[in-house]
């Protein structure tokens, strides 16, 4: 989903690009301003925007000076003076015509409206957000090819998938494998996971995420939005999309063409360099933040089949890609709210896929053709599951 190869200075002179950060104070915008400070005068901070207030948004904004600054949740009192409050502040950010580069780093649903009027706006969107096309992957791609912008993904599995199809037309393609950690429960027994903790859950193997994500990323809930999300970056059917554990997180994903051969996308786990290549794309920069990669030390490589008996988040969110039309929404606004509740403490680990399963179950003829419908479908999934646990 994406303009032909076009980066973002095309048919411009040659200044720095201005960079809009949804999102900037959590673990992929932190991220990205780590990057940004490595690449001198290539960019500026045009906007940044995060959940609510905090003193980390206040050294954000000391250091960076940007023109549009953006709490979602905060209140007057607290907030400094000419900083934007409210949901609309993430779409005024996107669109500001000092902004070259969206990077939506926003968690769940929250981050669509503003991915839709960013792509409508022509702006290139560096998009971590991968709800926006769980959701609405057809009315996103609408919106792109209304305004004339384009997406490129941040997730590390799409990064890779895009690094190593490059040009090459998508009928050459056999099949994406995408590559899930394992998460921290992946030798774990089918009778303990019922006993799962909060802290349990939060302790991720290889990578450092938000609260959400690697809640998601135990219940293998996140591996089911990127099959959903790599469908409609890329136009490959979903039985042409295949989930593989790798616990060492080095192989970021990987693509089989229809010769046989196989390209891989490799390297330390860190998500400073799928960000800075969505920034970039199609060039690549030098970037002196990372050492070298040592195949050597990231040796052995192992591969294992995913547990769908006992992780079936992955095959219920598959189905509901499958399936279209208001699934997908009802998938991830089920998920949100149970994992919701998890962080609270007021349901089981197990009691998440099984919340999805259920809302899935009683909404499945709900419409999904517009963005108000998709909005309905999101709020009575989230009320399902609330109210399965009231």
């Amino acid at each position: 989903m994406r303009r032909n190869a076009a980066s973002p200075r095309a048919g411009r002179p040659v200044s720095a690009l201005g960079v809009a950060i949804l999102g900037s104070t959590g673990s992929i915008g932190t991220t990205a301003l780590r990057v940004l400070e490595r690449q001198g005068g290539r960019f500026r901070v045009a906007a940044l925007t995060a959940h609510s207030n905090s003193e980390l948004l206040g050294e954000q904004v000391l250091r960076w000076t940007p023109g549009f600054v953006g709490i979602v949740k905060g209140d007057g009192h607290a907030s400094h003076a000419g900083w934007a409050l409210g949901e609309g502040c993430l779409v005024r950010a996107a669109t500001r015509p000092d902004v070259d580069i969206v990077l939506n780093a926003i968690v769940g649903a929250a981050g669509l409206d503003a991915t839709i009027a960013a792509l409508e706006a022509g702006k290139r969107v560096a998009l971590a957000n991968k709800e926006t096309l769980v959701i609405a992957g057809a009315i996103v791609a609408a919106a792109a090819a209304r305004g004339g912008g384009e997406i490129v993904p941040v997730d590390s599995e799409h990064s890779a998938i895009l690094q190593c199809i490059g040009a090459r037309p998508r009928g050459e393609v056999r099949r994406l494998i995408l590559t899930a950690s394992g998460g921290p429960f992946r030798d774990w027994p089918r009778e303990r996971l019922a006993r799962v903790t909060l802290a349990d859950a939060l302790k991720h193997p290889t990578w450092n995420m938000g609260r959400k994500i690697t809640v998601d990323s135990a219940t293998l809930a996140n591996k089911a939005l990127e099959v959903i999300e790599a469908h409609y970056l890329f136009g490959i059917p979903f039985d042409r999309i295949e989930v593989v554990v790798h616990p060492q997180s080095i192989v970021h994903s990987m693509v089989e063409f229809v010769d046989g051969s196989v390209l891989a996308q490799l390297g330390t786990p860190t998500m400073e360099v799928p960000v800075l290549y969505a920034l970039t794309h199609p060039e690549r920069v030098a970037d002196g933040g990372l050492p070298p990669f040592d195949p050597v030390a990231a040796s052995p490589l192992t591969f294992e089949p995913v547990r769908l008996d006992d992780f079936p988040a992955l095959r219920l969110g598959r189905e509901a890609g499958i399936r279209g039309g208001a699934a997908p929404a009802v998938f991830n606004a089920a998920n949100e709210a149970a994992v919701a509740l998890f962080l609270e403490s007021r349901i089981a680990f197990t009691d998440i896929p099984r919340a999805i399963g259920d809302a899935l179950d009683a909404l499945d003829r709900m419409d999904g053709s517009s963005r108000d419908a998709l909005g309905l479908a999101d709020a009575a999934a989230r009320a399902h599951v609330r109210g399965q646990f009231a």
